[in-house]
This record gives C-alpha cells, sequence and structure tokens, in this order.
C-alpha cells in the first residue's frame, strides 16, 4: 500500500528553518545583553572604586570633580544600554518561542497524520486477514475431508 505523504511538509521545513534562525538570533541578543550588562558593571565598578585624594588644588579638584561627572553619566549611559539590551534580548526569545510553537503545531498535525495512515494500514490489514479466514469457512469441502462445523 503506497503511504500518502504530508502535504504541509514544505511548510514544517520552513518553520524548522524559522525557528532555528530565530533560536539563533536569540543566542546573539542574549550574548550582546550579557556583553553589554557586565559593561556597565564594569563602569560601575570603576567608578564606585574612584577616590579622590583628601587635598587638591582647586583647578585641580575641578578637573577630577569633571572626570567623576563624565565617568558617572558614562555609567548611567551603559546601565540603559544594558537595560535596553535585556529588553531586546527578551522580545527576540519571544519570537523564538513563537516559532517554536508554530512549528510544535505542524509536527503534532504531521503526528497525527501519521496515525491516521498507520490505523488505516491496520485496519486494512485486519480486513485482509478477516477476508482470508472467512474466504475458508465458506468453502466446500474436499472429500474425504471433515468440517469442523459439523
Amino acid at each position: 500500500m503506497k503511504r500518502t505523504a504530508f502535504r504541509l511538509q514544505p511548510v514544517l521545513e520552513l518553520r524548522r528553518t524559522e525557528e532555528r534562525a530565530a533560536a539563533a538570533a536569540a543566542a546573539q541578543a542574549a550574548s550582546a545583553a550579557a556583553d553589554a550588562d557586565r559593561r556597565a558593571t564594569d563602569y560601575e565598578t570603576s567608578l564606585a572604586t574612584a577616590v579622590l585624594p583628601r587635598s587638591l588644588p582647586a583647578g585641580q579638584f575641578l578637573a577630577a570633580m569633571t572626570l567623576l561627572r563624565t565617568a558617572a553619566t558614562d555609567a548611567a549611559d551603559a546601565r540603559a544600554l544594558a537595560t535596553a539590551t535585556a529588553e531586546q534580548s527578551e522580545l527576540v526569545r519571544a519570537q523564538w518561542t513563537a516559532a517554536a510553537q508554530r512549528t510544535k503545531g505542524l509536527e503534532r498535525l504531521r503526528d497525527r497524520h501519521q496515525e491516521a495512515i498507520q490505523h488505516a494500514e491496520d485496519a486494512a490489514e485486519e480486513r485482509a486477514v478477516d477476508d482470508l479466514v472467512t474466504g475458508r469457512a465458506g468453502r466446500t469441502t474436499a472429500p474425504g475431508e471433515v468440517s469442523w462445523t459439523e
């Protein structure tokens, strides 16, 4: 018996390709988010460990305070970028999840299709066996042969 093909197989393959691409994008976005977080943490750590000398002339004090203010602004910008990158990473991960759900739905359809084909093949085989059995019982007995129904 010829097995019927799953007609949505090309769509399923496309969905699998989309899911793999989404997984790669999610991994890249997660890596970018982790890198941005690490850079922001480095900025914050270097800012927290900065120490001003006890006494400075006025010009050097203003220069040091300007440098610290710039470092604080850089740290805040890095943290904002890390937050935005993490949010973007979550969006990309959600797209990957949606792609995986679409793929899973088609895989379930394919599995049901295969189960239906297997069920049809099993039923056809049972009918063939039944036909063999009922065909033998309907035949006349040969001379000298005793039927089990007599």
